[in-house]
């Protein structure tokens, strides 16, 4: 295998502390080889073999690096995608892709430009509910699927004093969680005709959205994605009706907890399911555990890797995330007006 390719990552916060800095560092064909950071003490501690360097423009200056990943706030990712784009270098954004749809296409057209890659870290493609989700459909189990239901329901009823939660572009529950339950769907099914949502601050003290609820309007379907902080008791994450069975789901992903507390990527344990789905026969009312694969956020990286190769896709391609940003504009858009906003047609 050729030598790994050198990482930039850009924020050390709890994104590129939690979830890039592990996972990079894990990837065979990556190396962790320098972090934009002030807490070069906090970086030394967890990757000692990691530079750590003060500005963006050290970063980019250095011909050693072939690619960069953004996991600072929201409103810097189109700004420092497009610096390290016009720096020649390949970029990974965490989510969302960036404040607006408009801004989303301003990177993508300069990647495409430049011809470099450029992908965005829709890590829950790889949670172990979704993959066995997938394979659900696949077999066709439940019949036509006429209603689905995906939730991440939090209970955090005190406002914190973090970027997220503040009164900031980029803030609130919809642009955090809403692009992963966004991009679920839209590979499942595909993009929707129309958009209705409802946003809301509903804690006391609250700044930014910490409630979102929307429904995707299909011909034959009707989705729902919900998100909140406000839930005592988060039971569901995923209620999928066919005509001839459900599929139920309760319970997130272990993976950001298992790398928060430190579990090496793909030990033993790895990305498995504490609590399996759990499939409903329509006529019977039948229950029966459906086992699925575990989690893997590091293939993202590896496909990342092996595209940069010339080895494989990208995992996410642009314009992938820019149907997401659709779907997450037209949210804001029908909270807004509080209608139903219907997406233009395609290539419109």
């Amino acid at each position: 295998m050729a030598a790994p390719l050198n990482v930039a990552l850009v924020g050390f916060g709890y994104a590129g502390r939690t979830f890039h800095a592990p996972l990079i560092s894990a990837c065979e064909g990556l190396n962790l080889h320098t972090v934009v950071t002030r807490q070069a003490e906090a970086l030394a501690g967890a990757w000692p073999n990691a530079r750590a360097v003060s500005s963006l423009d050290d970063a980019l200056a250095d011909p050693a690096i072939g690619l960069v990943v953004i996991a600072t706030p929201n409103a810097l990712h189109a700004p420092q995608a497009k610096a390290a784009l016009e720096a020649g270098k390949a970029v990974v954004i965490d989510k969302p892709f960036a404040l607006d749809l408009a801004e989303a296409r301003e990177v993508a057209a300069l990647a495409e430009a430049r011809g470099l890659l450029l992908t965005v870290f829709h890590n829950r493609r790889w949670d172990a509910d979704f993959l066995a989700l997938k394979a659900e459909l696949a077999a066709g189990r439940l019949g036509p699927i006429r209603a689905v239901e995906s939730h991440f329901d939090r209970h955090r009823p005190e406002v914190r004093d973090r970027w997220r939660e503040r009164d900031e572009p980029g803030s609130g529950i919809w642009h955090d969680l809403g692009p992963h339950l966004i991009d679920q769907m839209l590979v499942l099914f595909g993009r929707p005709l129309a958009v209705t949502c409802n946003l809301a601050i509903l804690r006391e003290g609250g700044q930014a959205i910490d409630w979102a609820h929307a429904v995707l309007r299909y011909a034959d379907k009707r989705v729902i994605l919900h998100a909140d902080m406000t839930t005592p008791a988060p039971e569901v994450r995923f209620a999928v009706h066919g005509a001839s069975a459900a599929w139920l789901k309760s319970g997130l992903d272990v993976q950001e907890d298992q790398l928060k507390t430190g579990v090496a990527v793909r030990g033993p344990g790895w990305g498995v399911d504490p609590s399996p789905a759990v499939r409903v026969h329509g006529a019977t009312g039948a229950r029966e555990p459906v086992p699925g694969p575990p989690g893997d956020y590091l293939a993202f990286y590896d496909a990342v890797a092996a595209a940069l190769r010339g080895e494989g896709s990208n995992p996410v391609p642009p314009d992938e995330a820019l149907a997401v940003m659709e779907v997450l504009e037209a949210g804001i858009e029908s909270s807004r007006r509080r209608a139903e906003v219907a997406l233009a047609p395609p290539g419109g």
